[in-house]
């Protein structure tokens, strides 16, 4: 196997919460065989932003993309998570 780069946005469940602590958590809670490579928040629309992470997925490890989304799910005031973006290196 090898290794992918991946870009995920995490959308917030409104504009009240934090982005600079969901930024802190998604360092915390990636599991094993997941490179963080960067983070940054966007504006979305009518003052709602989003956390962008870009990731490098070591892929030998069986089930390491749930693991990673059910992760991601887990931050709190995170309401939904998507990959768009993923290319092997």
């Amino acid at each position: 196997m090898g290794k992918i780069a991946a870009t995920y946005d995490l959308m917030p469940e409104s504009t009240d919460v934090a982005l600079d602590d969901v930024v802190k958590a998604v360092k915390t809670v990636l599991p094993a065989g997941i490179e963080l490579l960067e983070t940054k928040i966007e504006p979305v629309a009518f003052g709602l932003k989003k956390v962008v992470i870009g990731v490098i997925i070591d892929d030998s490890h069986d089930g390491i993309g749930n693991a990673l989304d059910e992760a991601l799910q887990s931050i709190p005031g995170i309401e939904n998570t998507e990959c768009t973006s993923s290319t092997l290196l």
